[in-house]
Order: structure tokens, then C-alpha cells, then sequence
């Protein structure tokens, strides 16, 4: 077995494997199969990262096997500096999200796991497809273990939350299928991703698959006007899926944009980038005066969310190497730094059964040690230069004064909002007095916590203070992509 089917097949063994377990009583053993499992399942993808070649753009730990002949769809798995870094942030996540939920989650304890497992490995999955078809099946099986996951451990509106996550996604993702039958039949029958790239399309056929490709991906961002079931189904999720869905899940139409959108159909991706970018400035201005005014913490962290992937759509869409690695790079410290916010906000409504921000206030007097990670996190979701945050923000705002010095001017002013709706939370929730007397009787973290929270600061401030060597290994397919979408534009 290859690398890279090590990488998506062990998380779904392990958590096949812990769905067999059954009743609770067996819950600690579940527990530690399942730490083991996200242990293991990390440890395999490090020889991606170790292994893999820097300076080149071509696919790499390629593994390709007939699947199913009369239609000539293959198992076909390939990575390239576009897509490592989503693999191995997946596992890193999930292994983050499994030892969170040690003590919040007693019911069903061998179901939560195994779904998180399972999901981890449709995800590196979905980054790994060079397979149309395969990539479809990926992309479209995410969504049965994240709807389990809201549905069985969210809230109390967590179906109405879960129906409306299934039905938004499903619906723009059967216009994705469409596009991919019809790029088979222009192919001459191949639903290789990579030979879809070289396929002249009229420019008509171009912008009806540009808007396919749209429908799906715009809502796994999710961009605005088709981001309303975000801040629901946060609201409603279990911390893990949070975590997951705002760190890794929303990822995926990101990248969608990367492997078809751009270099499928240049030629529309030019066209409309007017349109994309003026999508993306409303949800990084707009989206983010949202958030100012949200009562909900996660509410708040939800909308911060679409505000700030709103710069990923509009790195890639100005088409330039500081935009897309820009766009790449938020990516990815999104995954920590918006997983580590919801961990915090996951920390307290274990204590106080609470997300309301009034119900909170002084926490810093009775949790020190926390309110020092949760000051760190939030720096970092405002962009404050040596966190994560920054890196992909001001390379984002670089390029796109470059392009036009009102529309960095306008992207910009992310970092204002971000700041005022961040700070504000943070001083509303930990700063001052004892707010009440629950809020008096809290313990500070223990040492599982802070275990995980400190992993998360090594990587918010690794990235933030040494960025190199994550920018160097995308660099050269992010080169590549934009000069092949320069040299595949129609006359």
C-alpha cells in the first residue's frame, strides 16, 4: 500500500474498527484506541512531508490502479505543494479533536470517535484525488460523518442544523457531478484531473462549468450570499465539529477552486474574477461587521470564519503568486488558529454550559493559564504580526494592492474589524472583575488542555515566526498553476 493510501485508509480502519466496540461500558478502552488511531494515523503522513521533493511542481507519492473499467475511473492519488499541507494539517486536527473530547463526550463514545476518524480520512482523501470521479466520491462522503456528528451530539436545534449543512452542500455539489460528466465526454472518456487541464473548452462551455464548479465549492467556503448555514450549524455542533469543520472542512472548497476552477477554465476564472473578488470583499468588510455585533461566541468566531476565508477566494482570484500562496498560507493557519478559538470556546461551555458572551467576564482572575492561550488565539485571528494569522492575511493585502490599490485598501480594513470584534470578546469574557459567581468557581485548565492548547501555539507561532519553509514547497505549484492558466487563455 502507498503512502498516501496509508494516510486515508488507516484513520478510517481505526475508526471502522471502534464502531464494532458498542455499548459505553467500554468507553475509556474506545478512547484510547481512538487516541492511538489519530497517533498513528499522524505519524504516517510525516513521510509525505520528509520524503517530499522541494522545487518542483509535479505530483508526487502517485499511486494509480484501474477502479472501475467500463467507465475508466481510477484510484488515483497524487500530491503536490498545493495539497501536502492540507493532509498533514488533517491529521494533526483530527489527533487535536479526539484527545479534546476525552472528557465532554460520554454517550456514544466509540460513534463520536470512529466518526472523526472516518472523516479525517475522506478528507486527506479529497486533497490527494486525481481521480474526477474519485475526488467526487470523496468530497461528497464528508458529509455523512460530519452529519452524524451534528445531528447525534449538537445542540438542541442540531437536526434542523444538520439538514440544512446536508441539504446547502448537496445541492451545489450535483451541479459539480454534472460538470465532471460532461469533462469526461470532451476528454474522450478520462476523468483524470490532471489530463483535464491540458482540454481546450469553447469559452461558453468554460463559464457554464466556472458556475458548476461555483455552486459547489462557494458553498463548502463557504462565500457569501451561501454562507447563512455556517453560523447554525456552529452554533449547534459539538466542539470537535467545530473544530473540524472550521479548521479543515470549509478547506475543501478552497481547494476545489485551486484543482479545477483555475486551471480547467482559465478563460471564466479571468471572466468572472470580478465577481469573485467583489463576493470575497463583502464577506471579509461586511461578514466581519457581522461578527461585531454577535451575542453568541461561536457565532462570532463562525462569521469571523467566512470573513477571513473571504481573503483565501480573494488571493486566488487576482492571479498572482503573492495572492494564491497568500490565499494558501490562510489556509492553513486558519486551520489552527480558528480550531484553537473554537478549543477555547469549547473549554469554557464545558464549565459554564454557556456561549453567551454576557454570562462570562473576569475569567482571566479565576483561569490564568487560559486566559493566556485565549489572548494568544485571539491576537493571532486579528492578524498580529509573529502569529499565523498574519502570514497569508498581508501577503493576500500585498497582492492585491498590486493589482489595485482599493482593493487592498478595502481588504485591509479586515484587520480593523478583526481587531474590534476579537478584542472586544475577549474583553467582554476574561478581562475586569469576577463577572458572577460562576464565573468565581471555575478551575483553570488541566494538564490534558493545556496539552493541546500548547501544541496549537507551537503552531500558530511556528508558522507565524518562520513561514519559509511552508511557502517554499507551495511555491513552485503555485508558479506552475498560474503560468498554465496565463498560457491557457483563449484568443
Amino acid at each position: 500500500m502507498g503512502q498516501l493510501s496509508l494516510a486515508i485508509w488507516m484513520p478510517i480502519a481505526f475508526g471502522v474498527v471502534l464502531l464494532a466496540f458498542g455499548r459505553d461500558r467500554y468507553a475509556n478502552s474506545v478512547r484510547w484506541a481512538a487516541l492511538i488511531g489519530s497517533i498513528v494515523s499522524f505519524l504516517v503522513t510525516i513521510p509525505l512531508y520528509l520524503h517530499f521533493q522541494a522545487g518542483t511542481a509535479n505530483m508526487q507519492f502517485v499511486e494509480h490502479v484501474l477502479w472501475i473499467a467500463p467507465f475508466n475511473i481510477h484510484y488515483a492519488l497524487g500530491i503536490d505543494g498545493l495539497s501536502l499541507w492540507f493532509v498533514l494539517l488533517t491529521a494533526f486536527i483530527t489527533m487535536i479533536v479526539v484527545i479534546s473530547a476525552w472528557q465532554s463526550i460520554t454517550e456514544r463514545v466509540n460513534q463520536y470517535m470512529g466518526a472523526f476518524l472516518i472523516l479525517s480520512g475522506l478528507m486527506i482523501g479529497v486533497f490527494s484525488a486525481l481521480d474526477g470521479m474519485l475526488f467526487y466520491v470523496f468530497f461528497e462522503a464528508t458529509l455523512i460523518p460530519m452529519y452524524l456528528i451534528i445531528g447525534v451530539w449538537g445542540g438542541p436545534n442540531r437536526i434542523y442544523a444538520a439538514f440544512k449543512f446536508f441539504l446547502y452542500t448537496l445541492l451545489g455539489s450535483l451541479l459539480l457531478l454534472l460538470a465532471l460528466i460532461y469533462l469526461y465526454k470532451i476528454s474522450g472518456g478520462s476523468f483524470n484531473i490532471l489530463v483535464w487541464h491540458g482540454v481546450k473548452i469553447g469559452r461558453t462551455a468554460q463559464t457554464l462549468l466556472f458556475f458548476a464548479f461555483l455552486a459547489a465549492f462557494a458553498v463548502k467556503v463557504p462565500m457569501w450570499p451561501v454562507h447563512t448555514w455556517l453560523p447554525d450549524v456552529h452554533v449547534e455542533a459539538p466542539t470537535g465539529g467545530s473544530v473540524i469543520l472550521a479548521a479543515i472542512m470549509l478547506k475543501l472548497g478552497a481547494y476545489g477552486f485551486l484543482r479545477f476552477s483555475l486551471p480547467i477554465v482559465p478563460d471564466a476564472s479571468h471572466e468572472w474574477a470580478w465577481l469573485m473578488i467583489t463576493l470575497s470583499l463583502i464577506a471579509v468588510i461586511y461578514v466581519g461587521l457581522v461578527a461585531l455585533v454577535q451575542k453568541d461566541m461561536k457565532k462570532l468566531v463562525a462569521y469571523s470564519s467566512v470573513a477571513h476565508m473571504g481573503f483565501v477566494t480573494l488571493g486566488f482570484f487576482i492571479f498572482s503568486d503573492l495572492g494564491v500562496s497568500g490565499g494558501l498560507a490562510q489556509m492553513i493557519s486558519h486551520g489552527f488558529v480558528s480550531g484553537a478559538m473554537f478549543l477555547c470556546i469549547g473549554v469554557l461551555y464545558d464549565r459554564m454550559h454557556s456561549r453567551q458572551i454576557a454570562d462570562y467576564g473576569g475569567v482571566v482572575n479565576t483561569m490564568p493559564k487560559f486566559a493566556a492561550f485565549a489572548l494568544l488565539f485571539s491576537m493571532a485571528n486579528c492578524g498580529l504580526p509573529g502569529t499565523a494569522g498574519f502570514i497569508g492575511e498581508w501577503m493576500v493585502i500585498l497582492g492585491a494592492i498590486k493589482a489595485n490599490f482599493w482593493l487592498g485598501l478595502g481588504a485591509a480594513t479586515a484587520l480593523i474589524w478583526g481587531a474590534a470584534y476579537t478584542l472586544w470578546m475577549y474583553k467582554r469574557v476574561y478581562l475586569g472583575a469576577v463577572g458572577n459567581e460562576r464565573v468565581g468557581k471555575l478551575r483553570d485548565i488541566n494538564g490534558r488542555e493545556f496539552f493541546i492548547l500548547a501544541l496549537l501555539t507551537i503552531a500558530v507561532l511556528g508558522m507565524g515566526l518562520d513561514p519559509k519553509p511552508v511557502t517554499d514547497l507551495m511555491n513552485p505549484s503555485v508558479s506552475y498553476l498560474l503560468q498554465h492558466v496565463a498560457a491557457s487563455k483563449l484568443p
